[in-house]
């Protein structure tokens, strides 16, 4: 019976919490989060009252009980309140651990952490295909390797490569293409202007000025390079 009762107080806080308004009211807290606030102290009530028995004759350990019991309420609750600043310094805390990831990103927005090298980099989707692009305000263009082109729907032997570049790797020819969609995190370009290096010329395809160039601006904050559209 103790656990029926635990489970339909803590499924009745959560539910609470998820479709009750957000407007501060008692305490600063909203409807929801009082819900959840008055489930989770009935829980431990419930839970308190139904071990009474146990520890009849037995005050201390009644006290000690007790005690466990609100540090573990006291616990969840300064995580709950203060959910905001763990999460922000967890990802930043990952951000040490996982250099280069590319993070979630607000509307009209990319993010992406620096790379062990210094460099940063974004998981793009061109024509519909996954890709990473190194970020490059060097590079006049976006570049793309041959190898992702071709997934990208482009023929890469018929292609003209007429056009002169400089990569990592020397001088190379690229011919130039077309890519319909490219999107970065919450950015879109359409009909974005690119060239695609010879086979076995590039290492990474570059995210260069004919995508950068139509982007409001971008900023390192942080360890972390934000594109804006």
């Amino acid at each position: 019976m103790r656990l029926i009762i635990s489970v339909i107080l803590i499924a009745g806080a959560a539910v609470a919490a998820l479709i009750l308004p957000d407007e501060p009211g008692w305490l600063g807290l909203s409807p929801g989060e009082t819900a959840a606030v008055v489930g989770l102290s009935l829980l431990a009530l419930a839970n308190l009252v139904s071990l009474a028995p146990d520890y009849r004759g037995r005050l201390g350990a009644a006290l000690v009980g007790a005690l466990a019991w609100a540090a573990i309420f006291g616990a969840a609750m300064v995580g709950y309140v203060y959910r905001g600043e763990f999460a922000a310094v967890t990802s930043r805390v990952m951000d040490e651990i996982v250099p280069g990831r590319v993070v979630p990103s607000n509307p009209g927005e990319a993010v992406a952490v620096r790379r062990a090298d210094g460099h940063y980099a974004f998981d793009m989707v061109a024509n519909g295909v996954k890709a990473r692009f190194m970020f490059d305000t060097g590079a006049s263009s976006v570049v793309l390797r041959a190898e992702d082109a071709a997934r990208m729907g482009f023929d890469v032997k018929k292609l003209d490569y007429r056009i002169s570049v400089s990569t990592a790797n020397g001088r190379a020819q690229a011919a130039p293409v077309t890519i319909e969609a490219l999107t970065a995190g919450a950015i879109t370009q359409r009909n974005v202007r690119a060239l695609v290096a010879k086979p076995g010329a590039l290492h990474e395809n570059l995210l260069g000025q004919t995508f950068l160039e139509r982007l409001s601006g971008y900023s390192v904050e942080k360890n972390r390079l934000v594109l804006k559209e």
